[in-house]
């Protein structure tokens, strides 16, 4: 199903960008609650899904929705970003994690955010179901830092495509924090945002990794500073292989915590 007719192609406001790798299970929960958030406000959209050297059924599940398909073998999440900013025709590109949930009001106020001016913008962050208790002390921690600081979490990113464009969008010098370095060329641009409203994405790594797994990148930083973040080595949290999130049904997941 598209969105938009071709001699229409001009017209269309949101392109949703989203990078998945092996993403089939929660996939349909991310694309349906697109589908639902943009009808809602009224706008043209279209999906761009990139496949990214998935081995299970991604780029069926994501066809199915009617999402445009680019398949890449990169593994390197600001390439794979990259890919599907170049290939989105919307006047605004919203990037959303393929185990990212927006909603409406979520949309509505960015939006509003990018025709009031602003060349772009992020929001909180809220882990689905139950994490374990230093989840929830890193996210009582790092969210008002980041809000301080207007950098935008990587599971829901937007701006301008003319701004992604200019700023050259993800710097893929980095395997990880590319979602900071884009929001910091942004704000040389103009007004950056980091919207008060949280979003709900996964919290299958804070449950399926130890704690020192999680922290591990980020005490690496400390450390090397970018130098940390620029090759896949100590970045296993995002490059690992997917482990089973058995404390968790998304099926059943009616509440979050914030």
């Amino acid at each position: 199903m598209l969105h938009y007719l071709k001699q229409d192609i001009i017209r269309l406001v949101i392109s949703f960008v989203i990078p998945a790798h092996n993403e089939e299970l929660l996939l349909p929960v991310t694309l349906r609650a697109i589908h639902f958030a943009a009808t809602a406000v009224g706008e043209r959209f279209e999906i761009v899904v990139v496949d990214d050297a998935s081995t299970d059924a991604t780029a069926e599940v994501a066809r199915a929705f009617g999402a445009h398909v680019l398949k890449v073998n990169r593994r390197h999440i600001a390439a794979v970003r990259n890919a599907g900013g170049r290939l989105a025709r919307g006047e605004f590109l919203v990037f959303v994690d393929a185990d990212t949930r927006i909603d409406e009001e979520l949309l509505r106020d960015a939006l509003a955010l990018l025709r009031s001016g602003a060349v772009g913008g992020g929001c909180r962050l809220a882990f689905d179901g139950k994490v374990p208790a230093y989840a929830r002390f890193m996210q009582a921690m790092f969210m008002p830092l980041f809000r301080m600081l207007n950098w935008a979490c990587g599971c829901f990113v937007f701006c301008r495509q003319q701004d992604f464009h200019a700023v050259g969008g993800f710097d893929e010098r980095f395997f990880g924090g590319e979602e900071v370095a884009l929001s910091r060329a942004l704000k040389k641009r103009g007004r950056f945002v980091v919207l008060p409203r949280a979003v709900l994405s996964s919290g299958r790594k804070m449950r399926t990794h130890s704690p020192w797994e999680v922290m591990k990148p980020f005490v690496a930083v400390f450390l090397r500073g970018n130098r940390a973040l620029q090759s896949r080595r100590g970045l296993e949290l995002w490059y690992g292989e997917r482990r089973h999130d058995t404390k968790h049904d998304t099926k059943h997941d009616t509440k979050h915590d914030t």
